[in-house]
């Protein structure tokens, strides 16, 4: 496993790489990125696993020049066709699902495979999804987790504590938060919906039915608006299926990816 630091276009982001085998995009939430999680030294066993810190969170840079959520996606075609790489396989979770949308859509070409795990990036009105910035700390754990108590903490996180900055993991929290503002808030619908008919990659859709966030009819409305997605609805498991059902979460994915 290396974390290292690479540059493209305007932005400079720190990438968890490990593992051989096809090469595996993940892109994290709207939180945090997980860091040294379990479940991608699972995925890479099988894979070559790039997992990007978006840019504006933690120590990446480049969100100023960012105008809006297709430069984002588009600033990750740069990231990989930087690799030379001539396809990846796609894991989004939640705003990285949006990200991952969108990347699929706009560069078809370089998406084998595409796996949204409980995505942002469409709005109903009849089913609205729970508003994550305005939810006390209690209110987001009773959201996110289908068990609060078995939730572990800390949760999997690129941060690594510093006793010299006692105020450094909450200044980063803010930090993160205020870059997924500018894509989720007031409603995380950035016209995803219009493009989704683009993507070309088999498509996978992996939800948690005990997820508070984003009701579970979302996976239904993505399922509807790409070519030929599957759903696939994992039970006890809220908005983390990956960390609070890894097992479930890998097999199922695993089980789309060798097919």
């Amino acid at each position: 496993m290396a974390l290292t630091t690479q540059e493209f276009g305007e932005s400079r982001v720190r990438v968890w790489i490990a593992g051989s085998g096809p090469d595996l995009l993940f892109l994290h939430g709207y939180e945090q990125h997980p860091g040294d999680a379990s479940f991608l030294h699972r995925l890479a066993e099988h894979h070559t696993v790039y997992a990007p810190e978006h840019p504006g969170y933690g120590e990446s840079t480049g969100f100023e020049s960012l105008r809006d959520i297709i430069d984002l996606a588009l600033r990750y075609r740069q990231l990989v066709e930087s690799w030379g790489i001539e396809s990846v396989d796609v894991i989004g979770h939640c705003l990285g699902g949006m990200i991952a949308a969108e990347f699929a859509a706009t560069s078809p070409h370089l998406v084998r495979r595409l796996v949204l795990v409980d995505a942002w990036g469409l709005w109903r009105d009849d089913q609205q999804p729970a508003d994550p910035f305005v939810l006390t700390e209690d209110e987001l754990a009773q959201a996110k987790w289908h068990d609060p108590a078995t939730a572990p903490n800390p949760e999997p996180s690129i941060f690594q504590p510093d006793p010299s900055r006692p105020h450094a993991a909450m200044l980063t929290r803010g930090q993160n938060l205020g870059v997924a503002g500018k894509f989720m808030w007031p409603i995380p619908d950035r016209g995803l919906r219009r493009r989704l008919p683009f993507v070309k990659a088999q498509t996978l859709v992996v939800h948690g039915e005990s997820d508070g966030l984003i009701p579970a009819v979302y996976a239904e409305e993505f399922q509807q608006l790409i070519p030929d997605a599957e759903v696939a609805r994992l039970p006890a498991a809220g908005h983390l299926p990956m960390i609070e059902r890894e097992d479930d979460f890998i097999d199922t994915v695993e089980a789309f990816l060798i097919r």
